[in-house]
């Protein structure tokens, strides 16, 4: 049978294979966040 350090050995292929998938995704939304945050940091020094 496999031991504990096979077993966690697969796990994180299976976590590392399915974030490549996600990647793009978060990428894009880590990017949207930020332009958001931008924004919202100019209007506030605007108002002040």
């Amino acid at each position: 049978m496999f031991g504990f350090g096979e077993l966690a050995l697969i796990l994180l292929v299976v976590v590392v294979v399915l974030a490549i998938k996600k990647l793009p995704e978060l990428t894009r939304s880590a990017g949207k966040a930020a332009r958001i945050l931008k924004s919202e940091k100019k209007a506030l020094k605007r108002d002040e």
